[in-house]
């Protein structure tokens, strides 16, 4: 048909029948249009006002289409959670039952005969445009078909890798002090100077690789603050609460785990893809368990909620740390309330020999095994060499397994068991996890009780607990508050008391980008030791997240 004539007709059509013609148009061709559609009634509530979808704005390329199908038709619905989900791809089904919802809501505008719907003059040009662009519908129908062919048949055949790149750096203004004229740590050290006011920052970036859309190759490369001690870098010790008592988590938790002291290194490194439904598996040389073990949703991520690193996972459960290599699997049958979890990761797996300074592991283990971390002789001292082998199958490991009940994003518990050696000593502990939200409030909690054979102290089973309370969009959207106490390591063969740590926080999100959050950290019988004066540090931590 001639352009021309295609133009003098759609003079004609007013914009009903443009909308209907639309509906027509997709109708008689396969799309690959993303539009949230859902073929199950149920899972889908009506909306009458565009506003109400939360993740549709003015500036989205469809806004005036969508407004046009909720506010004059009313034949669009949203999800429970007042989303639209107009990025996800929809299969013809469920675009088949969308536009049927649209033409019975048109049917019954025609038959209420509403003011300013479709008219049946607006139906018989359609009808009659219809008939005229019958030849030219169905060789577009004819191409499209094949179009689709070629198209599967790239997709079949084609290798292609897709890498984005995140970003993160931490900035924290910290200062301190203590009462009294001096804080004695766990192993005796004593300071009676007041610490002085740091700096505390941690920057990272992520490349994220996928190859077939569903596994993950990650390659985070960090650099941290901190400063060498007997010729090792040490993390945790830049801030007042890390230098004061450093052995049972007390210091910010980005400023704990390597790389420290300006050094760039490579802080992860796996290989994370589904071998089959409902099964994830990470595997890498730089790893770490407590990053799939042991979430909170109020007590978790140090950058967003608690400093304070005894808040952050279950200081018994984790002896080791980062650097460490293996491997973790994920099993959440159907997707459902239950998920199993395992790791199992070693310390030093890169070393092939049995000597040499040995990191990885968390800072309390520097207590118990205090005679492995002695250093030598010389000018500096040379680092000490923990008995016990290395490599992959190394004396240093853990296996760590968690059963997680999560019915609804409202409450979740999790029970832990972690096992291993320590330079060729046993270890063992348990663990819960506890989490309930009631509106804006969380409360949630954590409870670990562990067994460490031949320390400097004997046999020894420490406990460990925290508990507190979150508010969540405090003041404003987003905004996520929270107030915690806890007791890292009760063990009456170390000290004559028991430390207590206690920290409030009020994260403030300036932009979705930049996130400012002041935190007051109180820290009492540091050390377990009793006649140690109160430890306070305050800071201003500062997140840009690109």
């Amino acid at each position: 048909m001639p352009a021309n004539l295609f133009v003098e007709k759609s003079q004609h059509l007013s914009l009903n029948s443009c909308l209907a013609l639309s509906l027509l148009f997709l109708s008689a061709y396969p799309v690959s249009a993303e539009i949230s559609v859902s073929s199950d009634p149920s899972e889908m509530n009506q909306v009458t006002n565009v506003n109400q979808l939360s993740d549709v704005q003015p500036t989205d390329w469809a806004f005036q289409a969508l407004q046009t199908l909720v506010e004059r038709y009313g034949c669009i619905a949203g999800y429970p959670n007042s989303t639209f989900r107009g990025s996800r791809a929809m299969t013809r089904y469920e675009f088949a039952a969308g536009l049927n919802a649209c033409l019975d809501r048109i049917n019954e505008l025609i038959a209420t005969s509403t003011a300013n719907a479709v008219t049946k003059e607006d139906l018989a040009t359609l009808q009659k445009l219809q008939e005229s662009f019958t030849g030219e519908l169905a060789t577009i129908r004819g191409r499209v078909d094949t179009l689709e062919v070629k198209t599967a048949e790239l997709e079949t055949n084609q290798f292609s890798t897709t890498t984005k790149l995140q970003g993160q750096v931490i900035i924290s203004a910290t200062t301190g002090g203590f009462s009294g004229d001096r804080i004695v740590d766990a192993t005796g050290r004593a300071i009676t100077q007041q610490p002085n006011a740091t700096v505390v920052y941690r920057a990272g970036v992520d490349l994220n690789t996928s190859f077939s859309g569903t596994d993950l190759l990650k390659i985070r490369i960090e650099q941290g603050s901190g400063f060498n001690e007997n010729g090792q870098p040490v993390g945790g010790k830049d801030n007042a609460g890390g230098l004061l008592e450093p052995f049972f988590g007390s210091a910010l938790d980005y400023s704990i785990n390597p790389p420290t002291n300006n050094i760039l290194e490579i802080s992860r490194l796996y290989y994370s893809f589904v071998p089959t439904k409902d099964l994830n598996v990470s595997v890498g040389p730089v790893i770490r368990a407590a990053d799939y073990m042991d979430f909170n949703s109020y007590a978790k991520l140090s950058f967003r909620d608690f400093s304070t690193q005894a808040f952050s996972n279950n200081y018994v459960l984790f002896p080791i740390n980062i650097p460490s290599g293996g491997a973790v699997v994920e099993w959440k049958p159907g997707g459902g309330a239950f998920a199993v979890r395992g790791a199992y990761t070693a310390a030093e797996v890169s070393n092939p020999g049995n000597t040499g300074a040995f990191v990885g592991t968390a800072p309390f283990i520097g207590v118990l095994y205090a005679d492995d971390f002695r250093p030598g002789v010389g000018n500096p001292p040379s680092p000490p060499s923990p008995r016990g082998s290395r490599g992959l199958f190394g004396d240093t490991y853990q296996g760590v397994v968690e059963v997680e009940y999560n019915p609804s994003r409202d409450f979740a518990v999790r029970l832990e068991y972690a096992g291993g050696e320590i330079f060729d000593r046993r270890f063992d502990a348990i663990g819960a996890n506890v989490e309930l939200t009631l509106g804006q409030i969380g409360i949630f909690g954590r409870y670990g009780y562990g067994s460490y054979t031949d320390t400097v102290f004997g046999d020894i089973k420490p406990n460990y607990w925290m508990a507190g309370v979150g508010i969540r969009d405090l003041l404003v959207q987003g905004a996520l508050a929270g107030v915690a106490v806890g007791q890292p390591f009760i063990a009456n063969e170390i000290g004559n008391s028991t430390q207590t740590n206690y920290e409030a926080f009020y994260n403030y999100p300036f932009s979705r980008n930049i996130q400012v959050t002041p935190a007051i950290q109180i820290i009492e019988n540091a050390g377990n030791q009793g006649s140690n004066g109160t430890i306070y540090s305050g800071s201003l931590r500062t997140v840009f997240s690109f």
